[in-house]
């Protein structure tokens, strides 16, 4: 809407200067006349009042940071007299806006300016937009008068028919500031004064909404604080008032919630009642409000909870524990054996009234150590079964954080006791079977090392009075029978592993599994296949080639995984109508029903395509995180026009491994014309040996001889013979050095069908932990010296083919 202003003639106006104030045309305002401008101003208009008659007229101009603006307001002094409060003044009314022109004279001190008129001309009746926004002014203006209870000023809002006015009006609005109320001064088209109104009415009314709603939020949170202090405080004096007519510490209903009680009516130490009682003190003296009472509360059910006293009887019938031992797991006997040791001798110191000395009991800390598999874990259960404990299981692997060990402290949101202690409340009984799962796997970081942790808790000397750090408070831990498994000895601190009995858990015997696969598996896996025992059975034959060709491991996992792939096959053909049951599974049926074997004996290969048909590969076993494992070796030498020399390693070797083949060399080369080798080959020709799976790093002493064996056959011609396996560390001497792991070297041996396998003399007495049924199918041979490897390993001259021998250096 376009608005046009009539000029007028000019004014000679007094200036009365406002301070940070601003006067709008409609406006009543009181002024001081104590101040010498504002008395300045209005005598002179009183003085050009009396010579022209007429009421007294003042320009009202904003003066902002001492700058005057460049439009006022013509001002109307209605009357002269005394204020509220007894001092001199002026009410003015504001009636037009003046632009301000240049100064002028006057009569009186006062300024003098001159200003011409500007009055805006609104059409009438007002446009469809200009009568929206009047509408919605005054209903805005009408919501925030009545939140402040003005009801009276709503009246006369509503009978503001102006357009112009109604704008100025907004000029009353206590929160606009100057910088606002002057810009509403200076805006001569009324729509556009009225826009900017309305806006920031708008904004206050949204602001004070907001204020609002938090006000309310505040007062109902104070409130509902207030009212539980009330409740609680009534509550107290209600308990108190039952006290005292029951004559007791509070009533049975309050008795639950009464922790003084609880305590006191507990199967505490004496040590832990002390504590607890201390803690009740704090919690009575403690604030509602205050968070300790929180801790408190929760330490408090924490050891309440814990089975202090509580102990399970052990069962001491020694031979009907060795029964469920064996039932539950074939083989293993140095473990079942261990734990037979140690019931027979808690049932003689009991016997002897001997069980508790020292303050200590006759716990024990057994380390189960040995490939995955074999059933470290299952057979924490069972010994818990045999001895008639309960067993609880807590998993290690991966945990790096100190606290997950000892407990966090309390002053800690959200803090714990240690895995330790609620192994404990878990198991109801002081003294249960705790299963430390995968020890090796526990690593350390900023937040500490957890395994400098278990020191305490697995030394019997000092675990008798452990201390959490949640709980403060000493535990008894002498009694539990704490069995650690780990899959990498090397992998376990020694002074960890210093403070447990080592048990080596090295394979099964391929009789072994057999014997878990049809007493064990094979009926767990009918079950969740959906079959009976009646409708598909494994022949005996069936299960050993699983065992042998199918899978090849320490363990049986990947058994039990072969078994139920065989049952899903049968099942699936059945529904499919393509198989008959009952149904029994022959050594013939599995190639048919899951393919063909995975691990073939190298006895078993054509003898053109084993490995050792050819000179310079040697057969030798190693130890890996798995159990053993067959390894080969293999020897070149270099095309003597390629002039290339010296030694080069490949497979991912470690520095020890390295070491022993430059040994190997140096042995060949200095002892080489005795063994009637062509020596001259490793000086003059590069000698490449390499370790297949290079993926898999490889470490260690005890491929001295096979690599020896592997060269010494590459020099010679003659074949490495196909069922001869070895381990063995070379000295530069040829000395035959002792080494570690022969017993799940040898067990690898028979599973990958060797029949001949060549170890260290000084090994020998390790034969007695191997099984009987196992060196029945092996011809070890024990050595002292590289050559003897040579005679046994080695095949005759006349087996190589001519073509394939290294000739003589020249």
């Amino acid at each position: 809407m376009a608005i046009e202003s009539n000029a007028v003639t000019p004014l000679a106006l007094p200036v009365l200067p406002l301070d940070d104030e601003v006067v709008l045309p409609g406006m009543v305002v009181p002024l001081d006349l104590s101040d010498a401008e504002v008395r300045a101003a209005v005598e002179a208009a009183q003085a050009a009042a009396r010579e022209g008659g007429g009421k007294p007229e003042v320009l009202l101009v904003p003066r902002v940071d001492g700058t005057y603006t460049g439009t006022g307001v013509l001002g109307v002094v209605e009357q002269v007299g005394r204020l509220s409060d007894g001092d001199p003044g002026a009410l003015i009314r504001g009636r037009d806006r003046v632009r301000i022109g240049a100064g002028t004279s006057g009569p009186g001190a006062a300024l003098w300016v001159e200003g011409t008129r500007v009055d805006p001309v609104v059409p009438d009746p007002l446009p469809g937009a200009a009568a929206e926004l009047v509408k919605e002014y005054k209903a805005l203006a009408t919501s925030w008068l009545k939140k402040r209870g003005a009801w009276q000023v709503v009246d006369r809002v509503q009978q503001i028919d102006d357009l112009s006015a109604l704008a100025d009006n907004s000029g009353y609005s206590p929160f606009l500031t100057t910088a606002q109320k002057v810009q509403l001064l200076e805006t001569a088209d009324p729509v556009a004064r009225l826009k900017l109104a309305i806006q920031w009415l708008g904004e206050h009314l949204a602001e004070q909404d907001v204020a609002e709603s938090i006000a309310k939020d505040v007062q109902e949170g104070v409130d509902k604080q207030q009212r539980e202090f009330l409740l609680r405080r009534q509550l107290e004096a209600v308990r108190k008032e039952l006290a005292d007519l029951n004559g007791g510490p509070g009533s049975g209903a309050d008795e639950s919630d009464d922790y003084r009680a609880r305590v006191e009516a507990a199967d505490l130490p004496e040590h832990v009642r002390e504590a607890a009682l201390k803690e009740v003190d704090k919690l009575e003296r403690a604030s509602d409000q205050s968070p300790e009472g929180s801790w408190i509360r929760t330490w408090l059910d924490t050891v309440l909870e814990l089975p202090w006293t509580e102990r399970t009887e052990d069962a001491y019938d020694i031979r009907g524990a060795q029964e469920v031992l064996d039932a539950e797991h074939a083989g293993l006997q140095d473990v079942k054996e261990r734990i037979t040791e140690y019931l027979a001798v808690r049932k003689r110191r009991s016997d002897r009234g001997l069980g508790v000395v020292g303050g200590r009991r006759g716990g024990a800390v057994l380390a189960l150590v040995g490939p995955p598999g074999v059933g470290k874990t299952s057979l924490g259960e069972s010994v818990a079964h045999a001895m008639g404990r309960r067993f609880v299981r807590v998993a290690l692997g991966g945990v790096r954080d100190e606290a997950e060990i000892r407990g966090h402290r309390r002053t800690y949101v959200g803090a714990l006791p240690g895995r330790i202690v609620r192994a404990i409340k878990e198991a109801g009984s002081m003294n249960p079977v705790v299963l430390l799962d995968e020890i090796d796997k526990v690593g350390s970081d900023f937040r500490g090392d957890p395994a400098a942790a278990l020191l305490e808790v697995l030394d019997p000397a000092q675990n008798h009075t452990f201390r959490d750090h949640y709980l403060e408070v000493e535990l008894d831990l002498s009694d539990v029978v704490f069995l650690a498994t780990a899959n990498v000895l090397e992998a376990i601190p020694e002074a960890l592993l210093d403070r447990m009995e080592l048990v080596r858990l090295d394979g099964y015997t391929e009789d072994e599994k057999v014997v878990i696969a049809r007493d064990h598996l094979l009926p767990r896996q009918l079950e969740r296949a959906g079959l009976e025992k009646a409708e598909v059975a494994l022949d005996e034959s069936a299960l050993r080639k699983l065992a042998g060709e199918y899978t090849r491991e320490a363990g049986v996992r990947n058994l039990e995984r072969a078994i139920a792939r065989l049952l899903r096959k049968v099942a699936a053909q059945y529904e499919l109508g393509d198989r008959e049951l009952p149904f029994t599974v022959t050594e013939a049926d599995l190639r048919g029903l899951i393919g063909r074997p995975h691990h073939v004996p190298e006895s078993a290969q054509d003898p053109a395509e084993r490995r050792t048909a050819v000179p310079g590969v040697a057969t030798g076993l190693a130890v890996t995180g798995a159990g053993g494992d067959v390894l080969f070796v293999e020897a070149s030498l270099a095309d003597p026009e390629t002039g290339a020399s010296g030694l080069t390693l490949t497979g991912q070797l470690g520095d020890v491994m390295k070491e022993s083949a430059q040994i190997a060399l140096s042995f060949l080369r200095s002892h080489g014309a005795e063994l009637e080798l062509p020596v001259a080959d490793l000086k003059d020709r590069g000698v490449h040996i390499h370790f297949p799976a290079g993926a898999v790093p490889k470490d260690g002493p005890s491929a001295g001889i096979t690599m020896t064996t592997a060269l010494a056959s590459l020099l010679s011609g003659r074949l490495v013979r196909t069922d001869v396996a070895m381990t063995g560390e070379v000295s530069l001497t040829g000395r035959v050095l002792p080494i570690g792991g022969l017993k799940q070297k040898l067990l690898a041996a028979h599973r990958a069908g060797i029949t001949t396998v060549v170890i260290p003399k000084r090994n020998e007495a390790d034969l007695d932990d191997v099984p009987a049924e196992v060196l029945d199918t092996l011809e070890v041979h024990p050595v002292t010296d590289v050559r003897q490897v040579l005679e046994i390993a080695l095949a005759p001259a006349s087996a190589a083919r001519p073509e394939e021998r290294i000739p003589a250096a020249a």
